[in-house]
């Protein structure tokens, strides 16, 4: 029999409890409260696909609207369950970890997500039409989270297109800036929020 590792149901409902909790107030009201633990259960769960449809189903509500709503236009400070969360993993990893960095695409078909151009994409391994994040993780020998996250804005079409920046909902402070120095804004915000990495 193969080794494997297993999970404690009530031990991992409890974390999980914990961390919402820890991020519940940076919801407005308390159908987002909701609809933002259900959204997180979906993503943990296993299922095929992970859209609001899928996630909505997920969560025995009878379609995607309250999950899109979540997430475009739900009044929460997303910065904010950011260090929240990158507080929760750094307290409950321990002190003295790494800081990861790296990027992934996420394959669109579309042209209105935020980002979305033909560029190269690891995920498959040619220039596709997709979105590109950076991604900062924090990894201790207890684990691993991620911690931050930026969306890379290419140069040729996103920085310079005003009206396509405002159907995407991209701020008018985001601005052009290479992989590597995302990176660095990472790292750097995380060490100036006190997280003790090597």
């Amino acid at each position: 029999m193969a080794a494997g590792h297993s999970v404690d149901p009530h031990g991992w409902l409890v974390t999980f409890n914990d961390l919402m909790s820890r991020i519940a107030h940076r919801f407005g009201r308390v159908e987002p409260r909701r609809t933002a633990t259900a959204y997180v259960r979906g993503l943990l769960a296993d299922l095929d696909r992970k859209n609001c449809w899928s996630l909505a189903e997920h969560a025995g509500l009878p379609g995607p609207q309250a999950m899109q709503r979540l997430l475009r236009t739900a009044r929460r400070d997303a910065e904010a369950v950011r260090d929240d969360v990158r507080d929760y993993a750094v307290d409950h990893l321990g002190p003295g970890g790494v800081l990861i960095a790296d990027e992934t695409g996420f394959l669109k078909k579309g042209h209105c997500s935020a980002g979305v151009q033909r560029q190269y994409t690891g995920t498959a391994g040619k220039i596709e039409n997709s979105q590109v994040g950076v991604f900062l993780a924090y990894a201790t020998p207890r684990g691993r989270a991620l911690i931050d996250r930026r969306l890379y804005l290419p140069a040729r079409t996103w920085p310079a297109d005003p009206a396509r920046r405002r159907t995407a909902a991209i701020p008018d402070h985001a601005v052009f800036a290479t992989k590597s120095v995302l990176a660095i804004q990472m790292i750097g915000a995380a060490l100036a929020a006190g997280v003790d990495a090597r």
